[in-house]
Formats: structure tokens, sequence, C-alpha cells
């Protein structure tokens, strides 16, 4: 039998979904912005997914999932607390260079708001001020607002309604934290691509550091298949 046991499950959404996953050599192993290998039923399909939180007290990391195919459609279904997954593997990918950085806004939009969350809580305990910016379409899809309210020292909430925070995009955000504070170091972005070039282009006529996080299609994780590439300039790299 597997070890790998479902221990929490939430639904933030019809279509989203979290799971806390007992595996504590990982969660002490794991950093922010690394992610794993998923094989739900023995001979399910292969899935990476960002380890969105880590608690190394527990034991446990967990991965906040939203059904778009096949596989994380049927785990939606099958994945309850008390049920274990056939296999998961990592924690994998370089993790994220939080660096020295004074001042940081830690932007994410839609299902980017789960793996952005570790990023920020991990910057403030480097001793930076945290600006947090979360982007949903409506409040009903919103989620771990009172999470980022612990690490972050600002948080801006946007809808594309207004139904919560203020009404726009999450570049609104961008520029009322630009505005009000002229002295920011970085800004990390997860999301859509359309949402994360809007957020670089929001902070490059200020020429602040932005980095933002590139999701391809993966196959093993480990750069051997190199399914995950992607053209940076005029170099090639492999996302994962």
């Amino acid at each position: 039998m597997s070890d790998f046991e479902i221990v929490t499950r939430a639904d933030f959404s019809d279509v989203t979904y979290l799971l806390e996953i007992r595996h504590p050599l990982m969660a002490r192993a794991a950093r922010p912005g690394q992610f794993v290998i998923v094989m739900a039923p023995e001979h399910g399909e292969r899935i990476p997914l960002t380890i969105a939180d880590f608690d190394r007290n527990k034991g446990t990391i967990t991965l906040v999932i939203q059904a778009v195919g096949k596989t994380t459609r049927e785990m939606q279904l099958n994945c309850q607390a008390g049920t274990r997954l056939h296999a998961l593997v990592g924690p994998m990918g370089i993790p994220s260079a939080i660096g020295q950085a004074k001042k940081v806004v830690c932007v994410g939009g839609g299902l980017g708001v789960a793996p952005i969350y570790p990023q920020a809580r991990a910057y403030k305990e480097s001793g930076a001020y945290v600006m947090g910016v979360l982007g949903f379409r409506n409040r009903a899809l919103m989620f771990w607002e009172d999470k980022f309210r612990t690490c972050c020292d600002e948080l801006i909430v946007c809808t594309d309604d207004g139904s919560a925070g203020i009404k726009g995009l999450v570049t609104e955000g961008i520029r009322l934290a630009i505005e009000k504070h002229a002295d920011i170091d970085e800004v990390v972005a997860i999301g859509p691509p359309v949402m994360m070039k809007g957020c670089a282009e929001a902070t490059r006529p200020h020429a602040i550091k932005t980095l933002v996080s590139l999701n391809p299609v993966m196959v093993d994780g480990t750069g051997m298949c190199g399914g995950c590439r992607v053209k940076i300039g005029e170099r090639i790299k492999f996302a994962c």
C-alpha cells in the first residue's frame, strides 16, 4: 500500500480543490518554487503539480489543483481525505531564489495564488517587507486571503467584477503598490501567461526586477525529455 495519504481535502470552487498529503521527508526538503510529479492510480498519468504549501511540523505538503483535464478531473472525484496516491515524487525543480530584497510585491492570479504563497512567506521570513496582490474573477473564486494576511505587510485583492477588493486586474494592484512605494526591489508574479506579461509591462517603465513562472507541458520533470523547453531571449532552457 502507498504511504502517500491524503489527510485533508478542501474545495474552493467547482473546479479548484486542495489536497494536503502526509509526506514528512518531502515536507522537510521542500522549498518555494518546487513541484512534484503525482500518479494518482497505479496505471494513471504522471502529472506535475506545484507545491502550494508545506508544513514541516505536521509533515505534510499541500497541492492546489484545477480540474482541467482527464487526470485532474478524476482526482477531483476520487481523491478524498483518507485515500492515498499511488506515487508522489519530489521535490523537483530549482527552488526560487529569495535573495536579499527588502521590499517585494508577490502577485498571484487565479490558480497562481497558490504557488505564490510559499514565496511570499519565504520573503517575509527573510526579513523583507512583503506586499501581496491577488487576482480573482469574482469573490466566489477567492481562497487563502487569510493565509496571505499572516505573511504580507500589505494585501491588495483585485476582482474582475469588483465583488471583493478593488475592481480590476492585478496590474491595477501593482500600479497602486508602485504609487505608494518608490523603493520596491522585486516583483514576483505567477498566473496565466497573459497576466504575467501584463505584470512585466507594468513594472518595465519603473525598472523593477520582475520574475514570472513558466509552466509548459512537462513529462519527466528532470530535464531529460525536453518537452518543457522554452526560449528566453536567444537561449533555450528547460522550465522544469
